[in-house]
């Protein structure tokens, strides 16, 4: 590859790194380029460790010829089973652990080597193998992302030239440039779903991180807390306490997430989550459908963990609507994207009253009172209450009894929920 080309090729992978391509993309990209200047690659795996609660990095693939591959692979960890075995069999550890960058093999005589993945190579028609490990810098890391590794092959019978050797040398790197860019968005993103929840992540990402910018919405507030907690933290063992909240933590927050809501805190086995929209009455019926996936979601969750010898539990949850200001709240440094306001203090005392007459779901009036005519058939009253701390006693409803113990009124009021 001629040296304009390669300045050509620098310049589009630097101009679509800045626009944000995405990586199959580039890699895409960089590959067919590559060969529409000669170099004859065959196949393409570029691989990124990310900063994920679940994954422990991805890998972008490209071949010359149509494959049943995903572009993309996000895999677990490699600490240990036979990923484990596998990662260390592979050419990127012999380099890590040998202090190399690079490694170029013939693969005609690949039998004389133990890499993974090396054998399935050569049976494909592939010729050359390059691999690279491209380190970053103490501050160029973020958490276990440290490297770029990638890996190059030709099906050409010569193999890759000592010009094309070189050109790999000075593009690969613009390449990982690019890529890691890309990922740390990602990695931003992902942050900022994972920690702040979904709307408020993007609202952060969007720029809002001004301290005292808020605004007024009206909104549904979910909280939630679990039955008995405390006694079933005091009666397990310390290991047994962070997966307990954990299980149960996964079943509110996939209930809410399903329904269309945003977890806005987790308060220690408390949360705080949102319905917003333009139509309230839509925004009631999605908190009222998160309940019913939650009460399902702890039917096989107690269940498994029954099964397993674990204590089981359920929640208490309140339902109020009104309005919150949204937004920034906290120190010049450290900020927290939430809502606040009379509503929220409100929702949680609802919460708490559920304890107190024993009732999983407890709504306010004003959720009550703007649910349509058929919602409302579904909520009976439970009484009226004084709130601690709350100046005005107010009403409070449940759901009918009947819900749960007669099949008419059970479908009638699942085919609510879905309408």
């Amino acid at each position: 590859m001629q040296l304009n080309s390669r300045i050509d090729l620098m310049n589009w992978l630097t101009g679509q790194g800045l626009t944000g391509l995405p990586e199959p993309e580039l890699l895409r990209g960089f590959c067919e380029r590559c060969c529409a200047e000669g170099l004859d690659l065959s196949r393409g795996l570029v691989v990124i460790d990310t900063l994920h609660p679940i994954y422990e990095g991805r890998a972008f693939r490209w071949s010359d010829v149509p494959t049943n591959e995903s572009d993309v692979v996000e895999y677990g960890s490699t600490a240990e089973g036979d990923a484990a075995k596998n990662w260390r069999r592979s050419v990127f550890f012999h380099l890590l652990e040998h202090g190399e960058d690079e490694m170029l093999i013939d693969l005609a005589g690949h039998e004389k080597l133990n890499f993974s993945q090396i054998g399935d190579l050569a049976e494909k028609g592939h010729r050359h193998f390059l691999a690279f490990v491209h380190r970053f810098g103490e501050t160029g890391a973020l958490g276990q992302m440290d490297c770029l590794y990638s890996y190059w092959t030709t099906r050409r019978d010569s193999g890759f030239t000592e010009g094309e050797l070189a050109a790999l040398r000075d593009l690969i790197p613009v390449l990982g440039l690019a890529i890691k860019s890309a990922q740390q968005v990602d990695i931003a993103r992902t942050l900022g779903r994972v920690y702040l929840g979904r709307d408020a992540s993007e609202q952060v990402l969007r720029g809002r991180i001004s301290r005292g910018v808020t605004e007024r919405i009206n909104a549904v507030l979910w909280y939630s807390d679990l039955r008995g907690s405390t006694g079933i933290s005091e009666s397990i063992g310390p290991d047994e306490i962070i997966p307990f909240l954990n299980d149960y933590a996964q079943a509110v927050i996939d209930a809410i997430h399903d329904a269309g809501g945003d977890v806005l805190k987790l308060i220690g086995d408390g949360v705080l989550a949102m319905f917003t929209g333009e139509d309230m009455m839509a925004s009631r019926r999605a908190a009222l459908r998160a309940e019913r996936l939650f009460r399902k979601n702890v039917v096989a969750l107690n269940a498994r963990r029954t099964a397993d010898g674990r204590p089981v539990t359920s929640a208490y949850i309140g339902l109020h609507v009104g309005e919150v200001f949204y937004g920034n709240i906290g120190s010049e440094d450290r900020l927290d994207f939430t809502v606040v306001g009379p509503t929220v203090n409100e929702v949680s005392r609802i919460a708490s009253m559920s304890r107190s007459v024993d009732r999983e779901l407890l709504a306010s009036a004003e959720f009550y009172m703007g649910l349509d005519a058929t919602g409302r058939r579904y909520l009976v009253s439970t009484g009226r209450y004084a709130l601690r701390g709350i100046g005005r006693a107010q009403d409070l409803y449940t759901l009918d009894p009947d819900i749960d113990t007669s099949e008419p009124v059970t479908g009638s009021y699942e085919r609510y929920l879905a309408g």
